[in-house]
């Protein structure tokens, strides 16, 4: 079982807000899980996801998938607070990181936690953890490091992680303002072994007092981006402006296409059709089929079952969607809480037969690309069979479809490089074909080329592709060789 499902006490259902999953937790119930985190032992990373965040996911994949498979995304903004009332399911309350990261320093006091401070200036930093010793004088600090602010590809990411793997710490906090924060964490938190990592950005600042809070008056209405604005204009208001067209136009159209249709005739029952393939076996899959109406109240009747299917022996679930006509973003929060659990666990699911309100959901919500779909039951049931079968490149009759990288692959091409191969990606999943990348013309690879051979990696894994790199250049086993990622090489 995976494990932050076991330590994840939650008030309700999980939400989808323009494709970001919300947690339904309380700030109590996310002290509490990240004490489970802790316990455990095993590697987690947590996301405080505000507007900003959410409005730059839609256009930026990679902290769209950064945000889908953190292990606890928590609400750090009123107005996210309440989209979700507006779409049917009301997060609890507001759990803003510069509230959270004080709770969990005293906690940390408290429980013989502890802790390791990355990023920030070097003398921010220090005063940072100054009057954090202050405070909390019995505190465990691990570490402190702030190293030179470059971009994610100068950075030398392999000596950070040595340091904060051996010291061990229980919790460590980032500071590199987001979203570059989070695109290194999920790029490192492995590597660096923490139990739980954070992403903390101008919580250091308040905590030195090098920026001022915004008065209690202004938080309880919503007005914290308005204060912040007004302390600095220049950087923000670009930001500001871009995020209230962004996320006020499309969390209209979610709405639109989730509470814009009623349903007016009672649901017909769904019968699964005759399977023609004569050697699928129907007990290695788990089918669910979807409701006409999959909102908030349905989603509370039929999550555990469905959740439950996948702590079973079958190799992959089905979900008809065939006869869903509304969902609203509880229950696509439920699709996107079961795709990660089947990631986790190395299921497979499909959607299969999507009804037409779905279909534009997903495409406007840009979760398209996370779900494997299949047009009838029976292509679903091969699908998660051929995708479950042993993979041998090497007696594969199927041709691989070919790209090749040449020139630098850096942070500034990997947009480009990016495309081109969820492109391919895409094309391979359709005739279930290999992929194969060939890396001899690479003359220049940085940590942001890796990050992506690596994203690249776990997003052909979740379509059920094999994808290979080949003949990779000696400055490309250098860099995969400093940043310990050889594996990304394995057949």
């Amino acid at each position: 079982m995976n494990t932050t499902e076991a330590v994840t006490p939650r008030s309700g259902p999980s939400l989808s807000i323009l494709g970001v999953p919300f947690d339904n937790v309380t700030t109590s119930q996310t002290l509490e899980t990240i004490s489970g985190m802790i316990a455990s032992r095993e590697p987690h990373f947590i996301a405080t996801a505000n507007v900003d965040f959410t409005a730059l996911a839609m256009y930026d994949q990679d902290l769209r998938r950064i945000l889908i498979d953190a292990h606890l995304v928590v609400c750090d903004g009123l107005p996210l607070v309440w989209a979700s009332r507006w779409l049917g399911n009301a997060l609890p309350e507001r759990i803003a990181g510069s509230d959270l990261v004080p709770k969990l320093l005293a906690i940390a006091e408290e429980k013989n936690w502890s802790v390791y401070f990355l990023g920030g200036q070097k003398d921010v930093a220090a005063k940072a953890v100054h009057m954090v010793q202050e405070r909390h004088p019995k505190l465990k600090i691990a570490g402190v490091m702030s190293p030179p602010f470059t971009p994610m590809h100068e950075m030398d990411h392999a000596t950070i992680c040595a340091d904060i793997h051996t010291a061990n710490p229980d919790l460590l906090f980032v500071s590199f303002g987001g979203p570059k924060q989070e695109k290194w964490i999920a790029m490192n938190y492995q590597r660096a072994g923490a139990p739980v990592t954070i992403g903390f950005g101008a919580t250091i600042d308040f905590l030195t007092g090098h920026m001022q809070r915004e008065p209690l008056w202004m938080q309880k209405i919503g007005l914290e981006w308005l204060y912040r604005l007004l302390q600095e204009p220049r950087r923000l208001f670009k930001r500001h402006a871009t995020d209230f067209v962004i996320f006020g136009l499309t969390i209209v159209k979610q709405w639109w296409l989730t509470h814009g249709g009623r349903r007016t005739t009672p649901a017909t029952p769904r019968i699964p059709a005759p399977v023609k393939a004569p050697d699928i076996q129907l007990s290695s899959v788990a089918e669910h089929f979807c409701p006409e109406r999959l909102d908030a109240a349905e989603v509370r009747l039929i999550e555990q079952g469905w959740m439950n299917s996948l702590e079973g022996p079958e190799e992959g679930i089905i979900l008809d969607c065939g006869g869903a006509q509304f969902i609203d973003s509880t229950g696509l929060g439920l699709l996107m809480r079961m795709q990660k659990r089947c990631r986790q666990s190395g299921k497979h699911l499909v959607l299969s037969t999507i009804s037409p309100a779905l279909l534009k959901l997903l495409q406007m919500t840009r979760l398209n690309s996370i779900f494997t779909q299949a047009a009838s039951r029976e292509e679903a049931l091969n699908k998660i069979l051929n995708a479950s079968a042993p993979v041998s490149p090497a007696n594969s009759k199927t041709e691989p479809l070919n790209l090749d990288w040449s020139g630098a692959v850096t942070t500034s091409s990997v947009d480009g490089l990016w495309r081109g191969a969820l492109g391919v990606i895409q094309n391979a999943a359709d005739a279930r074909n290999p992929v194969v990348i060939d890396l001899k013309g690479v003359r220049l690879m940085d940590s942001g080329g890796l990050g992506m051979m690596a994203r690249l990696k776990d997003h052909a894994t979740s379509q059920h592709i094999h994808l290979r790199f080949t003949n990779a250049s000696p400055v490309v086993h250098e860099s995969l060789h400093h940043e310990q990622l050889e594996h990304l090489l394995a057949s």
